[in-house]
């Protein structure tokens, strides 16, 4: 994590040192030349007055090198008179021979008419009489104009350096505030490798970091929860089994010391227990392939009502022996649903058979279902006790019993509604429970139904 730190405080301060670089040399470069057009400005107009007042003088322009300079013009070293000169400004008389050289030209020469593009006329009572061809790049500064901006120089680069030393501490100061969560994050997923489960990190922002923060508390809740379930899971288990195999060796056991006599009854508990064992063996197995997606599901377009009339006959005998009324509300125009007949049947058996465990004698069991949008809502309503709102959201969870007692008359191992939604979305629906207490408690199904190619093709079969 401090490689990171540093790799961005390097490029903060390389980002900053390209972009100050860059701003100083175009500031050092335009305030040169502004300065530079602003002094030539500043001194031609008076410079042009004197010219045309010499030439008002004298009435030629014989030595007016050695008596006018313009203000801004570099001095020569060395070279002989007649040489060429540096120089901001170059003179010529009225038929374009230079009379003041200024760079790139000598006294004497002729300057061609392309060359007068840019001059301006010096004129004496209305009469043109030379000519000034400005040069303002090469305009010379003065001393005071060099320590002019030699200070400003100086001040761009002081600006820069200050400005370096502003994007380093800006840059750890960012670079430790974007690594924190990263290394928290980091210490965290340590302890959830070590066993910690359940650890959150604070959320500092709402960027990308704060979003993966986010989903990292999200995962280690949900591998706490996975993992207190698993536990729970396995301790039911435990119970589950224990029971069962205790009746069967306990009977087992005094048939075999003769405390028991080997009668009819004594074999039929130890045989109801065995099948109790095979029964949770055998819900166990189908959830495990559920929750694997390995459930094998044979689907094909199936009538909703068929599905309801076949488990409402199945049970109609137990509902009978209970004095439990079972009717039924379904509209004979509903699309099919694409299911496993099988598998479906043993969903909505195992709510019916809830539904009647729980409704009282004299009691009403309704089967209904209706259209909803591309889906088909079936519903197993009683007027049982209803659930309480504390148990209603454990309702799908594997080994749950709203009795804590856990006493096999109030209900059956605690893995049929949970085997129940596995296989319920295993064909892309979704299942639900309304209830509350003392008002009864209805189990919904939403199933989607069956799409005219899947009709068309189990057709073509």
């Amino acid at each position: 994590m401090r490689s990171l730190s540093l790799k961005l405080i390097l490029a903060f301060l390389a980002v900053v040192v390209v972009a100050v670089a860059l701003v100083a040399i175009i500031a050092s470069q335009t305030t040169a030349k502004e300065f530079t057009d602003f002094i030539f400005d500043q001194y031609q107009e008076g410079y042009f007055s004197q010219l045309e007042e010499y030439y008002r003088s004298h009435g030629e322009w014989a030595g007016v090198d050695e008596e006018l300079s313009f203000p801004g013009r570099i001095p020569w070293e060395g070279p002989p008179p007649g040489t060429r000169e540096r120089g901001g400004i170059t003179i010529t008389d009225e038929a374009g021979r230079v009379i003041i050289a200024g760079s790139g030209y000598q006294i004497g020469d002729m300057v061609s008419q392309a060359e007068f593009t840019d001059a301006y006329p010096l004129a004496v009572d209305g009469q043109t009489v030379g000519w000034i061809l400005p040069m303002r790049m090469e305009f010379g500064r003065g001393p005071s104009e060099a320590l002019f901006l030699d200070r400003i120089n100086q001040t761009l680069i002081f600006s820069a350096i200050g400005a370096l030393f502003v994007a380093l501490i800006l840059g750890i100061f960012l670079a430790r505030t974007l690594t924190r969560p990263l290394r928290e994050l980091t210490a965290a997923t340590s302890a959830v490798a070590e066993g910690d489960l359940g650890l959150k990190v604070p959320v500092r922002s709402r960027d990308e970091l704060g979003e993966l923060t986010a989903s990292f508390n999200r995962m280690s809740e949900e591998l706490d929860r996975s993992t207190s379930i698993r536990r729970q899971m396995t301790a039911d288990i435990a119970h589950e089994l224990r029971t069962p195999i205790s009746i069967i060796l306990g009977h087992a056991d005094a048939v075999h010391d003769r405390v028991l006599p080997p009668t009819q009854e004594t074999f039929g508990i130890i045989r109801d227990e065995a099948c109790r064992l095979e029964r949770l063996v055998e819900d166990l197995r189908t959830l495990s392939r559920a929750d694997a997606g390995e459930l094998t599901l044979t689907c094909r377009p199936t009538p909703p009502n068929t599905l309801l009339e076949e488990v409402a006959a199945a049970y109609h005998p137990l509902a009978l022996e209970r004095g439990i009324k079972v009717r039924s509300e379904i509209d004979p125009d509903l699309p099919d649903v694409n299911v496993d007949p099988d598998r479906m049947a043993q969903v909505l058996g195992n709510l019916l058979s809830n539904a009647l465990r729980y409704t009282k004698k004299g009691g009403e069991v309704t089967l209904s279902a209706e259209l909803r949008d591309v889906e088909i809502e079936i519903r197993i309503q009683d007027t049982g006790p209803g659930i309480g709102t504390d148990d209603l959201r454990h309702v799908f969870d594997r080994f749950y019993r709203a009795d804590k007692s856990r006493q096999r008359d109030s209900g059956g191992s605690g893995l049929g509604l949970a085997i129940a939604k596995s296989i319920v979305e295993n064909h892309d629906g979704r299942i639900w429970v309304e209830s509350s207490e003392n008002a009864g408690t209805t189990f919904v199904l939403a199933l989607p139904i069956a799409r005219l190619t899947d009709q068309d093709d189990e057709g073509s079969l």
